[in-house]
């Protein structure tokens, strides 16, 4: 820890680093960005869990007027709201899977140093990266490999990632060559070095990648638009998608049972959208601190360390 007075030698005078009056701006101007940054998704609680009226007549800013849970109840009774959960959480798991373990494979064989054109192939890979042919060749693609209107549309088109590939290329260059060493010494094959040595070692960058993944999919709808008609393989987002864009379901009918739409015809469309996007969303907030451990040490060394 460096103090944060220091004396003089001269004076005996305690010398203050930096300046009282920069540090409350900065302090304030951190409130403030926190502010603007939270703010969006707690007046979408409070607005989920105050008075249908209330949130239907916008009076609601700063904490919840009245107290209503029945929208969540409708949510939670439809039936096509829970399985695009179920398609989300395949995706998710499929997706989050084949990211890792191309990333892994397609890595470690340009860290081996005597790999031939292993300079040319990394730049190689700076290409598609940076360059995709479009919406059209991929539509077209994704129709002749037999994968539309499937989940293959969904999952196999994003299982590699060149970003991936290059984070943990950076981060195995980090491991000692001397350990690689010792274990072909021992009689390691080069799978046996990555799998029981390299990627235990990589828990940080693993994190960063599945995180990555796994909020990447889950906010993802554009692809299910484009490559899945059939409703019943929507995901999540999709679902959230029609209900608050294209307004294609009805959230008063979510219910069939007599008591529940004497409920819902009370209820604004206006708060169940709100409702429905924090019922979406708190997934995927809760999955970071599982991560958050490996998180920033990941990013750093795989992004700077070369």
């Amino acid at each position: 820890m460096i103090p944060a007075l220091q004396s003089n030698r001269r004076t005996g005078k305690p010398i203050r680093q930096g300046s009282r009056t920069a540090d409350v701006i900065f302090v304030l101007a951190a409130l403030l960005i926190c502010l603007a940054t939270l703010y969006p998704f707690y007046f979408v609680v409070i607005m989920s869990i105050s008075s249908p009226m209330e949130a239907a007549a916008m009076n609601v800013f700063w904490y919840p007027k009245g107290f209503y849970l029945g929208s969540y109840e409708l949510i939670v009774g439809d039936a096509k709201m829970w399985r695009a959960y179920m398609n989300t959480i395949i995706y998710v798991t499929c997706g989050t899977v084949l990211n890792c373990l191309m990333a892994v494979l397609g890595a470690y064989p340009l860290t081996v140093r005597n790999l031939a054109g292993r300079k040319w192939v990394v730049r190689y890979l700076l290409i598609p990266m940076y360059f995709g042919g479009g919406l059209i060749p991929s539509y077209l693609l994704i129709n002749k490999l037999g994968l539309y209107n499937s989940m293959g549309a969904i999952i196999i088109p994003g299982a590699v990632g060149i970003w991936n590939i290059i984070l943990v290329r950076t981060y195995f260059s980090t491991i000692p060559e001397s350990l690689k060493e010792s274990a072909f010494v021992d009689g390691a094959s080069h799978l046996q070095l990555l799998f029981k040595i390299m990627v235990p070692l990589s828990k940080p960058i693993m994190a960063v990648i599945a995180i990555y993944t796994i909020v990447g999919i889950w906010n993802s709808w554009f692809d299910a638009l484009v490559y899945l008609p059939n409703e019943k393989l929507h995901p999540l987002q999709m679902y959230l998608y029609r209900v608050v864009v294209q307004q294609t379901v009805d959230l008063k009918m979510l219910s069939m049972q007599d008591a529940q739409e004497a409920a819902a015809s009370m209820l604004s469309n206006i708060q169940l959208k709100y409702s429905i996007i924090v019922f979406t969303t708190l997934p995927v907030l809760f999955t970071y601190p599982f991560f958050q451990k490996y998180f920033v040490k990941g990013a750093l060394l795989g992004s700077l360390k070369e």
